[in-house]
């Protein structure tokens, strides 16, 4: 049975919103290969239609977004399943860092370690006031590797340490200081939070969203002057798609 599904919501402003959800709700949302490849591919599916302009990074229920890794699963691993298992969850994390519209994960209960991975791969994060946040890897005997290493970026080198070396957790309330998260607001007012950022991603001009997702991603792995550089280009490109024009002069008219 497939533990994961996309829902699409019409948007007032046109496109839609997809709400991605990996349902392992028994499990605290744990996840092993076989859900990671199908979760890849089920994000990169939904990025391919037009009409979306954002998606929504969830797990089912209230608990966890991911739990982290099946320790079932996990714990009958070789050295080259492991490769393969990690891999397959970096796919994930591609797939959301890569998608071409903004993500945003919704961070209701537990975040650990592949979760919280999945989590630093989406644009933005809005926990509950009940999230917990960790990379407990190496108190079962393993480094934390793969999207971990966008944590320095996130949340500074001495954080981020201090993450992946004490394996200790964070409420929402620290991960909302350090900047791991955007916001924090009580369970029943989670999807209100994340409505409002859905809905003036939606307001805004779909061409230029996907032309900002592409260039912030340049932006993460070019040098300071380059990525300035590369932005040079993208303003053409706004250009050539006839939004701006169409905006500006709907701006212009209702000022007359």
């Amino acid at each position: 049975m497939s533990r994961t599904r996309v829902d699409f919501t019409e948007s007032e402003h046109g496109g839609c919103i997809a709400t991605i959800t990996y349902d392992n709700e028994a499990k605290l949302n744990c996840i092993d290969q076989t859900s990671a490849l199908e979760l890849a591919s089920l994000i990169e599916h939904t990025g391919e239609r037009e009409d979306v302009r954002v998606m929504v990074m969830r797990g089912a229920g209230e608990r966890a977004l991911v739990g982290g890794a099946d320790i079932q699963f996990m714990a009958e691993l070789s050295p080259e399943d492991a490769r393969s298992f990690i891999t397959s969850l970096h796919q994930v994390c591609k797939a959301l860092r890569h998608a071409p519209v903004p993500v945003i994960g919704r961070l209701a209960g537990y975040a650990l370690g592949g979760g919280l991975e999945i989590a630093a791969s989406c644009d933005m994060r809005i926990a509950d006031d009940q999230a917990v946040l960790g990379m407990p890897e190496v108190q079962v005997g393993l480094p934390s590797v793969i999207e971990a290493a966008l944590l320095p970026r996130l949340v500074g080198w001495g954080r981020a340490a201090w993450l992946v070396y004490t394996g200790e957790t964070i409420d929402a309330h620290t991960a909302l200081s350090w900047g791991l998260v955007e916001d924090v607001v009580p369970n029943h007012e989670l999807d209100t939070a994340i409505g409002r950022i859905t809905d003036a991603i939606c307001r805004a001009a779909p061409q230029a969203i996907r032309l900002q997702k592409e260039l912030c991603r340049d932006w993460e792995e070019l040098p300071l002057n380059d990525a300035i550089e590369r932005g040079i280009g993208f303003l053409p490109r706004g250009f050539a798609t006839g939004e701006p024009q169409a905006r500006l002069k709907h701006f212009l008219n209702r000022k007359r």
